[in-house]
């Protein structure tokens, strides 16, 4: 064990022989990597080379070591987080603990999932940095005094109005550059995006969550790789917890309890990626935008955006544990939605074909106005049911005391 700050995990495996054997047979470069990533470990090899009757090791590594010994062994399985500060003290804890029992198991995501993480994770710093870059060019704009552009100004036309522009030749430099800049990282986003694309239609579930109208294949990756299996999750409240968006709650003694912000723990790719769902969601007829609205009112928008994340969280847990698909999707709309994510991916175009297909019919301003008025009819119910509820509350109708 160290004795720094640094994070653990206490992984549990099993070995059997062929697990030891391909183990003891590492290169002497990887063990160096190996022990370069756990930290003090050298008593690893020694000790699974001694044990080959299949009992149970209690190895405490570093987390990005768990990876490495569930390639090897046979079953490994890792508790919770654990601070280090001394060798003395964590000894002791850690063996009461194993002692009763009390080490409990703490999912690890398979190959596929921590893939897309990291692919999810490399699309959000790089959407960031062009994000970075845009508000540089219009820093350098600002500072000139040039008005707005009539359009997008990182279009081809908008590009073309930023090298004539009047400028100084320094600033026209900065202006080039950062364009420049942005049209490389728009290569590689788009790269990203149809290796994303092609992994949504391979799973299933991405088209259920999709179904919901503000979730597009971004914000439904996010959420699956996060998630893995839903059984993890025993309730709505519990990956409302996972994904940090359930507030912090002080309480002691007879004093009331204290709610205050989110906490802001477990993944933050992928409650980012539902807060931005839920801005999406609040622009479009549905019960969810009326939800929002409600919400505003109260408390302002950004505490709106974060409430109707975590109501989104909820819908998602019961959608993949029932396995149901939104019953206020759009089916025009979810086919449209879908048509883009295979042209993400790299599929052929269909235009100029004799016969168009059913994305088709989201062109048309008759289909969409038609199912905008359905799941406007089910906001409205929502609201009435709002209305009503408020009117039959206590607090609506306070008891009066002679």
């Amino acid at each position: 064990m160290t004795n720094d700050t640094t994070h653990t995990l206490i992984n549990t495996f099993t070995p059997k022989g062929e697990s030891v054997e391909k183990l003891l047979k590492l290169q002497l470069e990887e063990i160096a990597t190996m022990r370069e990533k756990a930290g003090e470990i050298g008593w690893l090899g020694n000790e699974v080379y001694r044990v080959t009757d299949g009992s149970q090791l209690v190895i405490v590594t570093r987390v990005d070591f768990h990876s490495e010994l569930s390639r090897l062994s046979s079953g490994c399985k890792s508790t919770a987080w654990a601070k280090v500060k001394t060798d003395k003290i964590d000894a002791s804890v850690l063996a009461k603990l194993h002692a009763s029992g009390f080490l409990p198991e703490v999912w690890m995501p398979d190959e596929e999932a921590e893939r897309l993480r990291r692919v999810v994770a490399e699309r959000v710093q790089l959407v960031s940095q062009m994000t970075r870059l845009k508000n540089r060019i219009h820093s350098v704009l600002h500072a000139n005094l040039i008005p707005p552009f009539s359009g997008s100004l990182f279009s081809k036309r908008g590009r073309a109005w930023l090298e004539a522009l009047p400028v100084a030749e320094d600033q026209q430099r900065v202006i080039l550059r950062h364009a420049s800049e942005l049209d490389r990282l728009g290569h590689d986003l788009k790269q990203i995006d149809e290796d994303l694309a092609q992994a949504a239609l391979q799973e299933p579930r991405v088209k259920q969550l999709m179904t919901i109208t503000g979730v597009n294949m971004i914000v439904a990756l996010s959420v699956l790789a996060a998630v893995g299996d839903i059984g993890r999750f025993s309730s709505p409240e519990k990956l409302v917890s996972y994904f940090g968006l359930n507030p912090r709650v002080r309480q002691s003694g007879d004093k009331p309890a204290y709610h205050g912000r989110i906490t802001k723990q477990g993944r933050s790719h992928a409650r980012a990626m539902l807060v931005e769902a839920a801005w999406s969601v609040s622009r479009t007829p549905g019960p969810l935008r009326a939800f929002f609205q409600r919400i505003k009112e109260k408390r302002g928008n950004q505490v709106a955006a974060v409430a109707t994340a975590r109501k989104l969280t909820v819908v998602i847990w019961h959608m993949l544990s029932k396995g149901e698909e939104y019953i206020w999707s759009r089916p025009a709309l979810l086919d449209w939605k879908l048509r883009k994510l295979e042209l993400a991916a790299g599929y052929p175009s269909k235009r100029g074909g004799r016969t168009k297909g059913s994305a088709a019919d989201y062109s048309l301003k008759s289909v969409r106005d038609r199912e905008r008025e359905a799941v406007g009819h089910a906001e409205e119910v929502y609201r009435r049911f709002v209305t009503k509820w408020k009117q039959r509350s206590p607090m609506a109708n306070p008891v009066s005391h002679q």
